[in-house]
């Protein structure tokens, strides 16, 4: 199965509300809703084995940090099968979110938020304002897998332009990284 189109910006952005693996953040559950700041929130979807997310922890850690200092809120959605990649599992996504991460951790266990945002690979960003509407989708920057060929910084360069009030021309990009992982 692939979800292909999904949500694009200047949609809303559909509520959910999943498990969080990230223990020392204190809540079992997180929506969207929570996990909202005044200035909007980020979705990333991600995983743990992807190199192209792995590639980018640092780059997605400083964006988180960003974030928070932007009262924009910042989760982590983990869609892909577990059973045939365990390194995706629940277990797993406990172990990696325990080595450092700094936000929210969700399993999209059914992988009904990944087919509802038309999540394509990880990792892919959905800037989202603060009245809900997604102002950004696609990539951090073009280089996930080695930050010193990066060239652009879509993401970051959005969030500037929603905190200054402007639009974001290039609200649109197309993801780098790996496919996201469906159940047959």
């Amino acid at each position: 199965m692939s979800a292909s189109s999904g949500i694009e910006p200047k949609q809303k952005a559909p509520s959910f509300e999943l498990p969080n693996a990230n223990q020392k953040l204190g809540m079992e559950n997180i929506s969207l809703s929570e996990a909202m700041g005044a200035n909007g929130a980020i979705i990333l979807f991600t995983c743990n084995h992807c190199p192209y997310v792995v590639g980018s922890e640092s780059r997605i850690e400083k964006m988180a940090e960003k974030a928070r200092n932007s009262d924009i809120g910042f989760i982590g959605i983990n869609s892909n099968d577990p059973i045939k990649y365990e390194s995706d599992s629940w277990t797993n996504m406990v172990k990696r979110a325990s080595k450092g991460m700094s936000y929210a951790y969700l399993h999209d266990a059914d992988q009904s938020i990944a087919t509802i945002y038309g999540a394509e690979r990880t990792p892919e960003f959905y800037l989202i304002d603060s009245s809900g509407i997604v102002v950004y989708r696609g990539r951090l920057d073009d280089s996930p897998r080695d930050p010193s060929h990066a060239t652009t910084s879509e993401l970051s360069d959005a969030i500037n332009l929603l905190l200054a009030g402007k639009p974001i021309v290039q609200d649109r990009t197309e993801s780098i990284g790996c496919s996201v992982k469906w159940k047959i």
